[in-house]
């Protein structure tokens, strides 16, 4: 031996399909002794050319249509492609709805928040935490199949409105009112349980931290941004919130621990939101009729979706669909999720990934056009 200490240098290479993953993607982690000093995540495994298949087809097919980019927070995007329309051809809707709309919404907040919680927890490697957040999560499932139909894809939103379907009588809102009581119930349980274990909290507790000038140079969105310290929630921007009074949680440091915290912190706010929806809910009809289908230029919009902001536009043109445009939050938390990584212990990598609650098969519509014959 000379003395020299060798730095030894080598990818190691996660997914497509991986224990740790919900999702297919591919992750390469770039590292020289154990210490990862570069990431590269791929996504192109689930694209399934959603907006291709949207062009020219009528308005309300297609925003049906937008609830498959995502199985977690599918209700946001049809609420978002609605919204879209109703904002070109200048659709006012009922009170009654979108109070409705805010209360699905919420709820959709919750569970995608429950789900993270446990993923995180699984990965963790905490699965008693992990199975007794998928079961609170039930009865946020149950409750969204109670107004909508369906646990997944609930179809609720329409243009002018709801579906009546949807509309609330005396025993969805006593069901649901009382849902809210089991999950709050349940989940200050699990914060104190959770934040009360060492072994916990010395686990994720400064690990791939992400500071508020770099999430703000990357474009991180959602509590993902709002855990570095930003206090920036689409939300309080949406006219339909102005009747609710709630928080803008925000957290600092960046870390695992910061991020789990606003989930946890986030729901409290979504029952907050629902319990005043559910007290002043308005009556009336839940669906205006009365608007005609006519062309409109490019029509943009954004709401708060449980991962960050969300933005569909598209224009129509004799009532069909004409370059749907959708791109969601953690299309912009990649960059977010590969720099997290950069500097920590291969064994924290994954955590590092997981922090920014990420959703690849809703992401998996981007496509990259490379001109051969161009010379740059």
């Amino acid at each position: 031996m000379d003395g020299k200490r060798e730095i030894i240098e080598t990818e190691i290479t996660m997914g497509t399909v991986h224990s740790a993953a919900i999702e297919p993607y591919r992750v390469r982690l770039f590292v020289e002794d154990e210490i990862v000093r570069d990431a590269e995540i791929t996504v192109g495994v689930n694209h399934r050319g959603i907006e291709r298949i949207m062009e020219g087809l009528p308005v309300e097919k297609a925003n049906s249509l937008t609830e498959k980019v995502c199985g977690i927070c599918s209700g946001v995007h049809l609420w978002n492609s609605v919204l879209v329309a109703e904002k070109g051809l200048g659709v006012e809707i009922p009170e009654r709805a979108s109070y409705i709309r805010i209360i699905v919404g919420e709820l959709e907040r919750i569970h995608s928040h429950l789900l993270y919680l446990a993923h995180g927890n699984e990965v963790l490697g905490h699965e008693t935490f992990s199975m007794r957040l998928f079961y609170i999560r039930e009865t946020v499932m149950e409750l969204l199949r109670l107004i909508g139909g369906n646990r997944v894809q609930y179809g609720v939103p329409i243009i002018g409105g709801i579906r009546p379907r949807a509309d609330l009588d005396e025993m969805k809102i006593q069901r649901i009112s009382e849902g809210m009581d089991f999950i709050e119930e349940k989940v200050e349980a699990f914060a104190e349980r959770f934040t009360a274990d060492p072994m916990v909290m010395s686990r994720i507790t400064g690990v791939c931290p992400i500071s508020r000038k770099e999430a703000l140079r990357l474009h991180v969105t959602g509590p993902t941004l709002r855990a570095t310290g930003v206090e920036l929630d689409i939300r309080t921007e949406m006219p339909c919130y102005d009747p609710f009074e709630f928080e803008v949680i925000t957290r600092d440091g960046g870390d695992v621990r910061a991020n789990l915290l606003m989930r946890v912190l986030e729901i409290f706010e979504s029952i907050k939101i629902i319990r005043q929806a559910l007290r002043d809910l308005p009556d009336g009809r839940v669906v205006d009729r009365n608007w005609e289908m006519q062309d409109t230029g490019i029509v943009k919009s954004y709401v708060e979706a449980p991962r960050g902001r969300l933005y569909h536009s598209y224009a129509i043109e004799d009532g069909r669909v004409r370059g749907s445009i959708i791109r969601t939050p953690s299309m912009s938390n990649i960059g977010a999720m590969q720099y997290a990584c950069i500097g920590h212990h291969i064994t924290d990598a994954q955590l590092g990934i997981v922090q920014c609650d990420p959703c690849f098969t809703c992401t998996d519509r981007a496509i990259e056009i490379i001109d051969l014959n161009a010379e740059r």
